[in-house]
C-alpha cells in the first residue's frame, strides 16, 4: 500500500494494489474508489484531503508480521 498526497489539488490517493483500475465510483462527496477488472478495490482518492483528514501524522497499528 502506498499513500500519495498531491498538494496542487489537495488530494490523497491510497494505492492499495498494483493492479490496473478499470472503473471508478464516487462513493461519497469527494471520495472515489477505483476497481480492477474483477471488481476488487485497488485505490481510494480523497479530494480536499487537508480539510477532511489530519495529514500531520500517519500511524500504523496492528499490521500482520511479514511471513517468514
Amino acid at each position: 500500500m502506498k499513500l500519495y498526497y498531491y498538494a496542487e489539488t489537495d488530494s490523497l490517493y491510497i494505492d492499495l494494489s498494483s493492479r490496473t483500475s478499470v472503473d471508478s465510483r464516487e462513493v461519497g462527496d469527494g471520495v472515489v474508489v477505483d476497481f480492477d477488472d474483477r471488481g476488487k478495490i485497488v485505490g481510494i482518492d480523497i479530494d480536499h484531503a487537508s480539510k477532511v483528514l489530519d495529514l500531520r501524522t500517519l500511524e500504523v497499528e496492528g499490521l500482520p508480521a511479514p511471513a517468514a
